[in-house]
């Protein structure tokens, strides 16, 4: 009751309007973004956040991480999404056009759009049901910290995946540039069928670490 779901709302809806007063240009995307990537894993003992049993916690229990409201507002690259984004998207979920129109108010006839698998909507987390062929994945960053800086990718694969991002370097010369990146997602000779892994991959430069959470269901 006080550590929960129950807390955490107004807690972050404070954040989120933080974030909104330093930042009247942002979407409601974006500030979700700055919130995911910049969370920390560590507590306040620099130890791994820890679940119900003292133990570490695994991305289900933590999400992102917790928040840091000084670096959200300040969080080097966001992922954006607009409303439109959100279309295909949901006909990729096989929602029928009537449940679709509901959510976005307006006709949708999801036979006439290209709809997209769930892990290519352009979220700060990548989740995926990886069996034995490859998957790719694209992602987009806008940059909103210096204009002048280079990222580079850091990874820490889910055990039994093989994880690959390319380009492995994202070079930005302005404010609210784009770049778009690849994410691919192979099995290794160690996966385990049925089973859920996790990890993440990180774009840090000299000032800036902007962390994704990974999650894969091994097939």
């Amino acid at each position: 009751m006080i550590s929960g779901t129950s807390m955490s709302c107004p807690h972050l809806s404070g954040i989120a309007a933080l974030i909104k007063s330093a930042h009247p240009d942002w979407s409601p995307a974006v500030i979700k973004s700055a919130i995911m990537t910049s969370a920390d894993l560590m507590n306040l003992g620099n130890n791994l956040i820890e679940d119900q049993t003292l133990q570490p916690a695994n991305v289900f229990a933590t999400g992102s991480g917790h928040v840091n409201p000084s670096k959200a507002t300040d969080p080097g690259l966001v992922y954006d999404i607009q409303p439109e984004e959100y279309i295909p998207y949901l006909c990729g979920l096989n929602y029928t056009n009537q449940q679709v129109e509901i959510i976005v108010n307006r006709a949708v006839n999801c036979s006439e759009i290209s709809s997209i698998p769930e892990a290519q909507l352009n979220y700060p987390s990548i989740s995926v049901f990886l069996g034995s062929t490859n998957q790719t994945y694209l992602r987009t960053v806008t940059n909103v910290g210096e204009a002048n800086s280079v990222y580079t990718v850091q990874i820490d694969p889910p055990r039994g995946i093989d994880l690959s991002v390319e380009p492995n370097t994202l070079q930005f010369s302005a404010v609210n540039q784009k770049v778009t990146y690849n994410v691919t997602f192979s099995r290794s000779a160690s996966a385990r069928s049925k089973s859920i892994v996790q990890g993440f991959f990180t774009w840090t430069s000299a000032k800036y670490s902007v962390r994704s959470p990974i999650v894969v269901f091994i097939q």
